[in-house]
């Protein structure tokens, strides 16, 4: 019996497994009938997933939370039973913005904190000169992209809703408004932060894995509801993802990989920018500088796929600092219950539940405890925070 599913999905490389469960036929394989849609903007993907005009979804992990506590949104819990990528994002600054920063630096400019501090050396200096305010792009409200730049900047004290601007951008459309001078920076995921150094328009000043060594990024999601209608093709679906993201790690793969996901009606850029982001090794500079990291994107090695609650936790802990919720125990709850590696345990028969991989890493407060909300949000000067 096969099972018919359309799933939505924005041109980013974190959605490699699903788009290669689909075209490499490890879906089919598994008795699913898959029609990707490609969406433009999270918006998009969120409400056509919730309506039920996507029976799945390649969505922002806080997307997934805020729409299960019904915040920004209609509330429609969400079930997330495999994770699509770990890290995977960048902040990319503007030449002009990347002069500035580097003249202010001391230290390693690959340590976040010294460029957090030259950031708010910056700012202190266009606002002497009663310049306009720096505006950084993010891709969500609720977005990791939206919390990890405001994790940055508020670690040397730069007020993320008082010292810049954050606008929302669909991910496409980030380049563009670099280039327009729109922006003067951004956070998005690959590989648009890599066609912005290849058009000499910006440096990648940092990847993610920089700011918390493990992040999660992107999920599957489904409606709860049609999880539990479903649960034969949520495991079919989850163990597709699986197999392709064991496809993708494999070295010898990432070539195929990254001309699958090249396709126009995929991800639509050249395939030699994806195998990039694939291997780790990205051009950071117009000048040809090149930066390797192996965390750079995780798609199925490290237990990459497998969600994490206390990941879940994470992100609600940040809607709590900025103000987009309030601290409760139901709300903890309701967050860490989206993440579900109960779904994945059983989609692949895992009678033995892998233990919890490794914390977040963030280089900035104390590590990250699901039990103490509370002592996290204490632990740092700025936010909107109310206790």
């Amino acid at each position: 019996m096969t099972a018919t599913l359309r799933i939505g999905f924005i041109p980013l490389v974190d959605a490699a497994a699903l788009i290669v469960a689909v075209d490499k036929g490890f879906a089919a394989t598994e008795g699913l009938e898959v029609e990707l849609v490609r969406e433009v903007s999270w918006s998009n993907v969120r409400d056509k997933l919730n309506i039920g005009l996507f029976d799945a979804a390649h969505l922002l992990a806080p997307v997934a939370i805020a729409s299960s506590l019904g915040l920004g949104h209609v509330k429609v819990p969400i079930a997330a039973p495999f994770n699509l990528g770990i890290n995977g994002n960048a902040i990319t600054v503007s030449p002009a913005l990347h002069a500035a920063l580097m003249e202010e630096i001391e230290g390693d400019r690959f340590d976040p904190m010294a460029t957090a501090k030259a950031l708010a050396k910056v700012v202190a200096v266009r606002r002497k000169l009663g310049a306009e305010p720096l505006t950084f792009g993010m891709t969500f409200p609720f977005s990791t992209h939206n919390y990890q730049l405001r994790f940055w900047m508020a670690a040397a004290g730069v007020d993320p809703d008082e010292d810049v601007r954050l606008v929302v951008l669909p991910p496409p459309y980030m380049v563009d408004s670099l280039k327009n001078g729109h922006v003067d920076a951004f956070c998005v995921g690959a590989p648009w932060n890599s066609i912005a150094v290849d058009l000499g328009i910006g440096h990648i000043l940092h990847f993610v894995s920089d700011i918390l060594v493990r992040a999660a990024e992107k999920v599957l999601a489904v409606r709860q509801t049609w999880a539990d209608k479903n649960p034969d093709v949520v495991a079919a679906l989850v163990r597709a993802a699986v197999k392709a993201a064991e496809f993708i790690e494999h070295p010898e793969n990432r070539a195929e990989a990254a001309e699958i996901l090249a396709q126009p009606e995929r991800i639509g850029v050249d395939a030699e920018v994806i195998q990039r982001t694939l291997t780790g090794r990205l051009k950071i500079s117009p000048d040809g500088t090149f930066r390797e990291s192996s965390r750079y994107l995780l798609v199925g090695r490290e237990g990459a796929g497998r969600p994490d609650p206390v990941q879940a936790a994470w992100l609600y802990a940040q809607m709590v600092r900025w103000g987009q919720t309030a601290l409760t125990p139901d709300g903890v709850k309701t967050a860490m219950a989206v993440f579900r590696p109960d779904l994945y345990d059983a989609a692949l028969g895992n009678s033995t539940p892998a233990e919890a991989p490794a914390a977040f890493g963030a280089f900035a407060g104390p590590a990250f405890d699901p039990t103490d909300i509370r002592g996290h949000l204490e632990a740092f000067g700025v936010g909107r925070w109310k206790a």
